[in-house]
């Protein structure tokens, strides 16, 4: 920024770390606010609708029309999902390193647009589907072929590649249209997430319910159609503040920094470390022209093999203020301390996968259950199998207004903490709601296959089980309060212990943990499956002669024994705040609360 833009008349009106479309420091009164907040909103709304709306009602499309199997059908749901969230952490890096958050997003909502417009187009073809089912032959329903599945696939994953690069970025380019230095602009960016969360549960909602309502009632097609026209309009929209934006310069993705400080140290691996730390390179050897604004960390013991990075060898030992450094082969003791921070926060990000495994299941064999009950409310209205999920949501929309009115209280007359529960005691009350789901799910599925026996309904697939779908409810209403718990306890966790420096990175360790999960459940789906079906299947095409009850018990077993190590690894762990204070390290407020 030029003199000309310090002078007492102009001060105030333009943002020094922010610059317009056309690269000029962006003026406050002109730029950013939620006028240019609002239309990103509308983005991280229609990719909601869009991820929602295909995966909860993608099972019954994969059994119904194109006659593929509940196992195959579930790993295909759930591997769409976790290749979904997996590829936020590919979009991060291209927005940190590459492109900006501007244009990832305008780049993969356009990607996002095509698989969609593709998925449409493959319901609209006959040719891209398998003919109907015939009862009166002896194989009644021939399985989508191989050019069938490669136009559905590929939709599926151009759309999953969409979401990835959209929602790596949506809420970072929402927040850089306020100015966190202003005491307004802070508040309204407090706001800001207000609405996002809320604009995520809109999109849910109306995924969950309209969506699949039109998808089994007007056609695929229609609602298919519907999700790729929001999708396009959204893209219009965010376009269309290019003017009023305000664009963050380039800081280069925090995983670059974790990969050169573990190159380093393999490369000095061989390497004897000082026995005064005061010999390693830090911050304070970079010359001001390259030094970074970072707070300088205390040395720690732990994982000290990372320290090796800091070591100068002979390639290194004349350094000067003024050398260039190579990070592949040096890295400041505080870029050390910053990545071994994420080391040990590696633990509880791996205890919390489990969870986004039992979640998977509320979108795959939880609505083919629904699919096999009553669904009427009445005699003329039937529930939609994969809108049972608005319970799942409405329970978490429940369940934080009863966390911030009576737990939160309680919490604090209790343990004494004026936060109510702290991150780590939030997921841990997730995680129990996991174990319970599962019991219920097991329990639920025991007395649907009761009453199927009792009907003799076991040898049909299609027949409609006497049993109203309402007893899948709690199970349900467990995952959905369990995510609210896990969600929140989990973000707030990873954007208060990562290193300030690597705050972009934040979301990405959460959401690759939804990735992770869904992945473990098809995993463990594939396993059960060739395991158990030369005998009695667990997850057999006709449910009504399977045993899924055994896979709930099962996911109920493997998240208990998951929760024990979860209590010792959280146990273990030391909050960021309080080690830093041992050390005799003053954190400023904004540096503890990490926003």
């Amino acid at each position: 920024m030029t003199s000309s833009f310090s002078l007492p008349e102009t001060q105030g009106k333009t943002l020094p770390d922010a610059w317009d479309y056309k690269g000029r420091p962006a003026e406050r009164s002109k730029t950013g606010g939620w006028t240019a907040a609002a239309k990103i909103l509308g983005s991280e709304a229609c990719e909601r609708l869009v991820t929602l709306g295909i995966a909860v009602n993608l099972v019954p499309y994969l059994t119904g029309t194109m006659h593929l199997g509940n196992a195959t059908s579930a790993n295909t749901v759930t591997n769409f999902l976790g290749t979904s969230f997996m590829l936020c952490l590919l979009g991060g890096f291209v927005a940190d390193t590459f492109l900006g958050r501007y244009l990832t997003i305008a780049i993969f909502a356009t990607v996002q647009a095509t698989g969609m417009t593709i998925l449409t187009i493959s319901t609209i073809v006959p040719s891209l589907k398998p003919p109907k089912c015939k009862a009166d032959t002896v194989s009644p329903c021939v399985p989508a072929n191989g050019t069938q599945l490669t136009v559905l696939y590929m939709a599926l994953y151009l759309t999953a590649l969409g979401t990835g690069g959209l929602k790596s970025s949506v809420s970072g380019l929402g927040s850089d249209q306020f100015d966190d230095s202003d005491k307004e602009e802070r508040t309204q960016m407090t706001n800001f997430f207000n609405w996002f969360f809320f604009f995520i549960s809109l999109g849910s909602l109306a995924a969950v319910t309209i969506l699949v309502y039109i998808q089994d009632n007007l056609g695929r097609d229609w609602g298919y159609g519907i999700c790729a026209s929001a999708i396009v309009i959204a893209l219009l929209v965010f376009l269309s503040g290019t003017k009023r934006y305000r664009f963050k310069k380039l800081v280069g993705s925090p995983l670059t920094q974790i990969a050169t400080v573990i190159v380093a140290a393999w490369k000095k691996r061989n390497l004897e470390l000082p026995s005064d730390t005061s010999l390693l390179f830090n911050v304070d050897d970079i010359g001001d022209g390259h030094k970074k604004k970072k707070q300088t960390l205390p040395h720690t013991k732990q994982f000290r093999f990372l320290d090796k990075a800091a070591i100068k060898d002979s390639d290194t030992a004349t350094i000067t203020r003024t050398t260039l450094i190579n990070k592949w082969s040096l890295s400041t003791l505080t870029d050390v301390e910053e990545v071994k921070i994420v080391f040990r926060m590696l633990p509880i990000w791996a205890t919390t996968i489990i969870f986004w495994t039992i979640y998977a299941q509320m979108t795959t064999f939880s609505v083919s259950q629904a699919t096999t009950m009553d669904r009427h409310i009445g005699n003329n209205f039937q529930i939609p199998a994969a809108s049972l999920t608005v319970f799942f949501v409405g329970s978490i929309l429940l369940t934080v207004p009863i966390y911030d009115r009576i737990v939160i209280p309680a919490a604090r007359k209790l343990l004494k903490n004026p936060q109510g529960l702290t991150p780590l005691q939030r997921i841990g009350v997730g995680l129990l709601f996991s174990i319970f789901a599962m019991v219920s799910a097991a329990l639920t599925e025991l007395k649907r296959l009761h009453v199927a026996r009792s009907h003799g309904l076991t040898d049909n697939p299609s027949a409609v089980i006497p049993l109203s779908v309402f007893w899948l409810v709690p199970q349900f209403l467990f995952v959905g309060s369990g995510e609210a718990f896990t969600y929140i306890g989990q973000l707030d966790f990873f954007l208060r212990e990562c290193p300030k420096g690597m705050k972009t990175m934040s979301t990405g360790l959460f959401l690759s943990t939804l990735s992770l999960g869904f992945f473990l459940s098809s995993l463990l789906v594939t396993v059960v499956h060739k395991v158990t079906r030369d005998k009695k299947p667990w997850l057999a095409d006709n449910l009504n002669q399977g045993k899924l009850y055994d896979f709930y018990w099962l996911l109920a077993i493997l998240s208990g024994l998951n929760f024990l190590v979860y209590l010792a690894s959280a146990k273990w762990y030391v909050y960021k705040d309080k080690r830093l204070a041992e050390e005799g390290i003053e954190l400023e407020e904004a540096e503890i609360i990490c926003r």
